[in-house]
């Protein structure tokens, strides 16, 4: 009986845009997101029906993993199931796409598991289904994110960067974050072009010029925590901090896997974890 697992890596996104709201009450966003070395762990074996094992305190027909095992099978009509366990290690309602990425997994890993041998864009289809983030996992692991998600464009970068990621002890709702979300009068312009060569270049002064997070201000105002985690990451050596996606977790850059880990031990009682960008 085939039996595998995959490694399936959470994400940050250099910058967020919102450009606006759509009609179906989602937002278009304009986002650089790259995966970064922290992993949920899934295993995928035969079965007659769709079986989700995971410590994972998420009812199983609520969790995104059984919800993209379900989809797929229903696309495809396969007429058997799987056992899948889902191994933790991507913090919830982080902004690090854990279960978008457990998804966008749970996608490709059936796909080999019942030969389906469909192709990326289909799997991209259902996957923004389940979630916006979930087509840009199907690939990675550095894309241009436009629309609600589902416009995924590959980007080239040769140089990893030094991170460390700070999580405080609360999840922030993505549906949350945006409803807050009040448009500027005046809004940065996206340059992905001059945002490539400065990463390329490992230029962190004029690279924290470019780099921004539209939901950062609504969130901050009520999550304090996110705010003082930006300040402490900046005091101890980082060049740049942000947070991810809808929050709660803050990532902070540094010239060095070495000084990620000193400043690590300034965070406090939050969760910590030095990554590296994947590329």
């Amino acid at each position: 009986m085939m039996k595998f697992s995959l490694n399936t890596p959470a994400k940050i996104n250099w910058i967020l845009s919102v450009v606006g709201k759509r009609d179906d009450g989602y937002h278009n966003i304009v986002s650089p997101m790259q995966c970064v070395s922290l992993f949920d762990s899934l295993t995928f074996e035969e079965a007659d029906e769709i079986e989700l094992v995971s410590d994972f305190a998420v009812p199983v027909g609520q969790n995104l993993v059984y919800r993209a095992a379900v989809l797929l099978r229903n696309y495809s009509s396969f007429q058997r199931g799987a056992r899948i366990t889902l191994v933790k290690d991507i913090p919830v309602g982080a902004g690090l796409g854990g279960g978008s990425s457990d998804a966008a997994c749970t996608l490709k890993g059936l796909n080999k598991l019942w030969g389906l041998n469909l192709s990326r864009e289909d799997l991209r289809m259902l996957g923004s289904e389940i979630g916006s983030d979930v087509p840009f996992f199907i690939g990675g692991p550095f894309s241009l994110v436009e629309g609600r998600g589902e416009k995924v464009t590959a980007l080239k970068t040769v140089t990893p960067a030094d991170m460390l990621l700070v999580k405080p002890d609360m999840p922030v709702s993505t549906a949350w974050a945006y409803s807050s979300y009040e448009r500027e009068l005046t809004k940065k312009d996206v340059d992905i072009k001059l945002f490539c060569q400065t990463l390329d270049k490992k230029d962190f002064t004029s690279l924290r010029d470019i780099v921004f997070n539209d939901l950062e201000r609504a969130v901050m105002s009520r999550y304090q925590a996110i705010g003082d985690i930006k300040k402490m990451l900046s005091e101890n050596g980082a060049v740049i901090s942000l947070m991810s996606g809808s929050g709660s977790a803050v990532f902070g850059v540094f010239d060095s896997a070495d000084e990620a880990r000193r400043a690590s031990v300034h965070m406090g009682k939050n969760w910590c974890r030095v990554v590296r960008t994947l590329v």
